[in-house]
């Protein structure tokens, strides 16, 4: 079972297990889009926030980091007792997961990667996510499997309309490149030089005037 919540600001979808087993869960099959909360140094329950395809961490609003950050210190057995508690946050990708660990248990593949915020204990907010709370048993294999394809999809996609930009640039470079040639503009085979211009001016006018002696 996994619990859902809407952000305060309705714009993010926030999420946790219901115990260690399915946290197990949500780390194996987290998508590219998700943020990791915990409680830092304290047992708590693995909160997490999907953010939109092409958002960074730096683009979290400050009341979603909030809601993530609260929510998951109210679902610590000794953080929630606290006045404040630290919370660590990164992306789900930069969780690690080795056989010698226990069920819920993560280390991390970039250290310098996780971020750290204090946060004070506050009911209003915790009883506002409450209020949005629902309890799915998500395929979540599934759901991991069909982000993944999506993203293979799109990066096609992306692939060709860059390929089409590249060769119409080529292509109008090309045209470009022609127009300006010298060699086109100047082709010798198609000039009549200064020279020769005279020269045929010269001829026509000694035809005319051995056309009028003829005549006369």
């Amino acid at each position: 079972m996994v619990f859902y919540f809407r952000s305060r600001c309705k714009n993010y979808l926030l999420y946790m297990g219901k115990d260690k087993y399915e946290n197990e869960d949500l780390i194996k099959y987290g998508l590219p889009e998700d943020v990791w909360f915990h409680v830092d140094d304290l047992s708590s329950a693995h909160v997490y926030i999907r953010l939109k395809p092409g958002m960074t961490m730096d683009d979290i609003p400050e009341q979603a980091l909030l809601d993530c950050a609260t929510l998951v210190k109210a679902n610590s057995i000794s953080g929630c007792k606290m006045k404040e508690v630290y919370v660590v946050y990164t992306r789900w990708k930069n969780l690690k997961k080795t056989a010698d660990m226990v069920e819920g248990q993560v280390s991390y593949h970039r250290p310098e990667n996780v971020r750290r915020i204090k946060v004070v204990k506050d009911n209003a907010i915790v009883n506002a996510l409450n209020k949005t709370k629902e309890e799915r048993f998500p395929d979540l294999y599934k759901e991991q499997q069909d982000r993944e394809r999506e993203i293979i999809l799109e990066k096609k996609e992306k692939k060709r309309t860059a390929d089409k930009a590249r060769k119409l640039a080529e292509e109008e470079a090309r045209k470009k490149k022609e127009e300006l040639s010298y060699d086109r503009i100047m082709n010798e085979d198609k000039m009549i030089s200064n020279a020769d211009l005279k020269a045929k001016a010269t001829a026509d006018s000694t035809a005319a005037e051995e056309f009028e002696d003829d005549f006369f």
